[in-house]
């Protein structure tokens, strides 16, 4: 069993649609200025194994502990997925992932 030090870093990825998208930039702005958590770029396409557009906040584990409870709390109605940073991608998404919201399928064919 993998033991938490494996973690670096967590991913947490808000979706969001062509209606949500400035909810979306709002939210992960504040996370970023609240939390010092890096805000990636707002994808207006599917990215990844991601079934919706989605923008990604990277953390820390330190910072992943504090951004959570507030995801949680301030989505909004935005789905947020969020996974560890193992090392090990394909685990990291099916086996490890937590969804704030409806759980969504992804395509993970692109880890083979």
């Amino acid at each position: 069993m993998k033991q938490t030090s494996s973690i670096t870093g967590y991913h947490a990825h808000v979706y969001f649609g062509e209606t949500t998208a400035e909810e979306a930039r709002t939210l992960c702005q504040q996370a970023a200025q609240q939390f010092g958590v890096q805000m990636g770029r707002m994808h207006q396409k599917n990215v990844g194994p991601h079934p919706r557009w989605s923008c990604q906040l990277a953390a820390s584990p330190e910072q992943f502990a504090k951004l959570l409870p507030w995801l949680a709390l301030n989505r909004e109605g935005l789905i947020v997925f969020a996974h560890p940073e193992t090392g090990d991608a394909l685990a990291d998404h099916r086996d490890h992932g937590i969804w704030l919201g409806a759980g969504l399928p992804l395509d993970l064919s692109i880890f083979s």
